[in-house]
């Protein structure tokens, strides 16, 4: 439903040649946290779901779970997997380790009765012990066979197999049986702290044996599965997806008969939500706000003070009622009577949408993943790292947050790392390499790279400069700006913005000359008390006579709505320090792969999911760009194109770090560069808004917990709607 920016698969690293450019020198680094939460002191949001115990839910039923989009492969380890791709795949097929609600890795009983590091030295080996009652629903025990296969398949060794990454297969030796056929032991070439990570899902050596098989066979089946469900059929027609009891499932019999799963787009949930159509579904804001409405509207006796036509103050009325009765003329009476008729049909509609709302309960929480702003550095003036992290300071990541966060009754804290969140082992604040908001710093850096306000002014011989005049206004903008910042600097304004409300201030127009981003103001009551004065935006930044603009890029269409209303905040921020925005805005749907990945942007927003693994699941994302022999950079998933050497460095000696202590050193080390680095800024961690029947148990807002979907269903103290 939203831009996140990678597949549910872990991505392929690829070796790449790297670019001739200096390792940034950052003497204090490794101290300058902005606070000292590790995972252990910083928690996360706790799941939202009715959480019920197996002997309360009900055996039987059929559960409807909107998905996105239908499956275009069942494969997890291809390019073109997605989210409806890892839902099936964790309903079907083995998990070797699965994550807590505080996103940390935990060993699944079902598969494995232990699984350990035996040996380190001369070589790394994990002993899987397996299940003695696991089996594939072919009938076939699962043992070392499948494990050889899938090495064989994603080492990356093999070109005839098309997969998306091969992280930690790589590092594989060998895999040989144990003491018996329930015991497989993997030898590491080189070692690897990620190991739990590998063998999740786990395939049927019948998918994985042959590039055949993998390439083409799983795309549309499955020769075998292993989990609580198997795949009765897929109706690309209706759009469905049924998953039915496994017969040879071992563990805790799947308290469903069947589960299926919609394909449901964002602009069409509403309406299968109304007619009642799904039983779980992830929402937007919009949805969200909606059902939340629905909730307090009562029996509906009463008009809804909400909806279309509900702001139609009485006045209005009455001149509606003159026109109507030919005051101007007989069409305009007939056009407002038609006016009437479809705002009291729209009403009536949205009424009854809003009864049909008020059967489902909203779930919320915090989605294991964080929304960023990204800047574009491998060209124009965000290739100076001295304006990544002025744009860094002047963004207010607290406000957005709130704004973000606060209105759903979630925590408001932005993210105080990019490789992981609060709660989970590895999480540290390391905001602090690039500071928080603070506009003279910003101001400073900019100047510093040479983007002052007498930049903006400057002209070569052969241009006229503007009229005194203009001259004149610019020096008085630019002595106003300066007053501003001395201002925050003595901490002036600290009773302004306490009288002031976040709702206030995003309601705040623009002072800069982009008419783009000017809002109009409104009036107020009389008698409301007068705003205070707003202080003048900086003048506009330049440098020999070109201001620095920005192309912030955002999508439009459903369920964009958000990433918008942020854009709109981070342009107000930009404007205060001088930095002009020029809004594109593009389709959604084309978003992500015409722009962000091909770099067609200098600012934009999207989403990164959070990991277990950083070390190993974080270094495509954060790799050095490499040259390839065109010339062109290979960026792999680093679409900021911005690194240094040395944060590869850490995350690959975090990735061969046994010791669970070293390698979380390492991490935040990593983390405090990329920082520093200011390529990718985290603004807030996403909400996470799930529609669902009050009937419905152990289904929700999940966080960062794997769902258990033998324990989905429906309350014996409820009747399914």
């Amino acid at each position: 439903m939203s831009h996140v920016g990678v597949s549910h698969g872990r991505a392929k690293r690829r070796s790449v040649a790297l670019l001739a450019t200096g390792v940034l020198a950052l003497p204090v680094l490794a101290g300058c946290g902005g606070s000292n939460d590790h995972g252990g002191n910083a928690t996360a949001t706790a799941p939202d779901m009715a959480t019920a115990a197996r002997q309360l839910v009900a055996d039987g039923g059929t559960l409807h779970w909107a998905v996105d989009t239908m499956p275009v492969t069942l494969n997890t380890f291809q390019a073109d997997a997605d989210a409806s791709t890892a839902r099936i795949a964790g309903a079907v097929l083995p998990a070797l380790f699965t994550l807590d609600s505080s996103g940390r890795p935990q060993r699944n009983a079902d598969y494995l009765e232990s699984a350990d590091v035996i040996k380190t030295e001369p070589k790394q080996v994990v002993r899987y012990r397996i299940n003695q009652k696991a089996v594939w629903s072919n009938g076939r025990e699962i043992g070392a066979p499948d494990f050889v296969a899938q090495w064989r398949a994603l080492s990356g060794k093999d070109s005839g197999y098309w997969t998306a990454r091969n992280a930690g297969y790589d590092r594989i030796e060998k895999i040989e049986k144990g003491k018996d056929d329930l015991e497989v032991e993997v030898t590491f070439d080189k070692p690897y702290a990620d190991w739990r990570s590998l063998f999740s899902p786990l395939y049927p050596k019948e998918v994985t044996g042959t590039p055949a098989s993998f390439n083409e066979g799983a795309r549309k089946k499955l020769a075998a599965t292993a989990g609580p469900f198997t795949i009765k059929s897929t109706d690309r027609d209706a759009g469905e997806v049924t998953l039915v009891r496994n017969p040879h499932w071992w563990g805790d019999r799947a308290k469903l008969d069947s589960l299926v799963l919609d394909a449901v787009s964002t602009g069409e949930r509403t309406t299968a939500l109304t007619a009642g159509r799904l039983d779980v579904a992830e929402v937007d804001v919009p949805v969200a706000r909606r059902i939340a409405l629905a909730a307090k509207d009562g029996n509906g006796l009463q008009p809804l003070a909400h909806g279309p036509g509900s702001d139609v103050k009485p006045a209005d009325a009455i001149i509606s009622w003159a026109v109507a009765h030919g005051a101007d003329g007989p069409k305009a009476a007939a056009a407002a009577s038609k006016a009437r008729e479809q705002t009291q049909q729209a009403r009536k509609d949205y009424a009854e949408q809003q009864k049909a709302l008020s059967g489902y309960t909203l779930r919320k929480s915090l989605e294991p993943a964080y929304t960023q702003l990204a800047m574009n550095g491998s060209s124009g003036p965000l290739a100076d790292q001295r304006v990544r992290r002025a744009v860094a300071r002047a963004l207010d990541r607290q406000e957005i947050a709130n704004e973000v966060l606060k209105p759903l009754g979630l925590p408001a804290k932005p993210p105080g790392s990019h490789l992981a969140l609060a709660g989970q082992r590895d999480y540290k604040d390391n905001s602090g390499a690039v500071g928080g908001h603070d506009t003279a710093k910003a101001l400073a850096l900019l100047a510093d790279a040479g983007w002052t306000a007498e930049g903006a002014r400057e002209t070569t011989e052969k241009s006229k400069a503007g009229s005194k005049a203009d001259s004149e206004k610019a020096k008085k903008a630019e002595k106003s700006a300066k007053e501003k910042v001395d201002k925050e600097k003595a901490g002036g304004e600290k009773a302004d913005k306490a009288a002031k409300s976040p709702a206030d201030d995003s309601k705040a127009g623009s002072a800069s000359g982009d008419q783009k981003h000017q809002v109009a103001g409104a009036y107020a009551p009389m008698g409301t008390q007068a705003p205070a004065a707003a202080a003048a935006a900086p003048a506009v930044v330049g440098k020999k006579g070109k201001p620095l603009s920005l192309r912030f890029v955002l999508p439009t269409g459903p369920g964009s709505e958000q990433l918008n209303a942020v854009g709109a905040q981070i342009t107000q921020m930009l404007d205060a320090v001088g930095i002009r925005t020029e809004v594109i805005k593009v389709d959604g749907a084309a978003y992500f792969k015409d722009h962000i990945a091909s770099g067609d942007y200098d600012l934009g927003l999207y989403s990164w999911p959070a990991t277990a693994y950083p070390a190993t699941d974080a270094r495509p994302i954060y790799a050095k760009p490499g040259v390839a022999s065109d010339g062109s950079l290979l960026v792999d998933q680093n679409y900021t194109r911005v690194g240094t050497d040395r944060i590869d460095q850490l995350l690959d000696r975090a990735a061969g770090e046994l010791d669970q202590g070293t390698a979380r050193d390492l991490v935040e080390q990593a983390d405090a560069r990329i920082w520093a680095a200011a390529g990718s800024i985290p603004l807030y961690q996403r909400p996470e808004l799930v529609a669902v029947k009050p009937a419905v148990a152990n289904a929700g807002a999940f966080g960062f917990a794997t769902p258990r979907y033998q324990d989905i269903g429906f309350l014996k103290s409820a009747k399914k709607s």
